[in-house]
């Protein structure tokens, strides 16, 4: 039979990248502690991330306790009147769509688990829990990542929201066009092998906190920015100034 020669390539440069990027955002913006125990249960987080797209986090945190706080349990929640749940949602950025989502999440929840219950998810491989996860209604790739890193899980599996994902596509670590599962599936095999779980929740917000300040959607400001010496267009725009 004929071997098959395996060549190494060596490691890959974005790790370094995305050290030396995690330092920079360190020195500008501190550290990031992690959420209150209560805010790390599996099942808050996932209502927390079904409930708030394009909406702050802070405003999302306090939508999710306020219903935890009037239905008493998730299950209740899912029992809810659709036209309920989006009076109770009118804080978040679509509250009809977030009240859909949630109630069709928790229903399918209920009826796959007999109750609201992740716990079997500490049982299962990280990429076979997120597959799990991703055959509820409403949950994409990035909600399935937060269940897994920011929860009590505490699993290596990055959270790519909007500001992330344009940030790791201007600097050129993943493909200009990825969406969120292409992205996560570029950016994984470079994730620094020593970071924690927690490191990873950390990096996700101090990535969050640098879209929102510098790496805008529209009219970034490259010129300000601490990571523009690591960026393919920060450093393309300095060059032509």
């Amino acid at each position: 039979m004929e071997q098959t020669i395996q060549l190494s390539l060596g490691p890959d440069p974005r790790t370094e990248t995305l050290q030396r990027l995690q330092a920079l955002l360190v020195q500008r913006f501190g550290r990031i502690e992690r959420a209150a125990a209560e805010w790390r249960l599996p099942e808050w987080v996932l209502v927390q991330g079904v409930i708030g797209a394009r909406t702050k986090s802070e405003v999302s945190n306090e939508a999710t306790e306020r219903i935890r706080s009037r239905y008493g349990s998730w299950e209740a929640v899912a029992d809810a009147p659709l036209d309920e749940l989006q009076a109770e949602l009118v804080t978040q950025t679509y509250p009809n769509i977030a009240a859909e989502r949630l109630k069709a999440s928790l229903t399918a929840l209920v009826r796959l688990r007999g109750s609201v219950d992740l716990s079997h998810l500490a049982e299962m491989e990280t990429g076979e829990a997120m597959r799990w996860l991703e055959q509820l209604p409403g949950i994409g790739r990035k909600i399935a990542a937060g269940v897994m890193n920011a929860s009590t899980l505490d699993r290596r599996a990055i959270v790519l929201d909007s500001h992330h994902a344009r940030i790791l596509q201007r600097m050129g670590l993943v493909p200009p066009k990825a969406n969120t599962d292409r992205a996560f599936d570029a950016i994984m095999p470079a994730m620094p092998q020593d970071w924690s779980a927690a490191d990873f929740d950390e990096h996700h917000l101090l990535m969050k906190k640098l879209g929102q300040t510098w790496c805008r959607p529209s009219a970034p400001d490259c010129e300000s920015c601490p990571a523009q010496s690591l960026c393919v267009t920060g450093t393309k725009r300095a060059a032509t100034r």
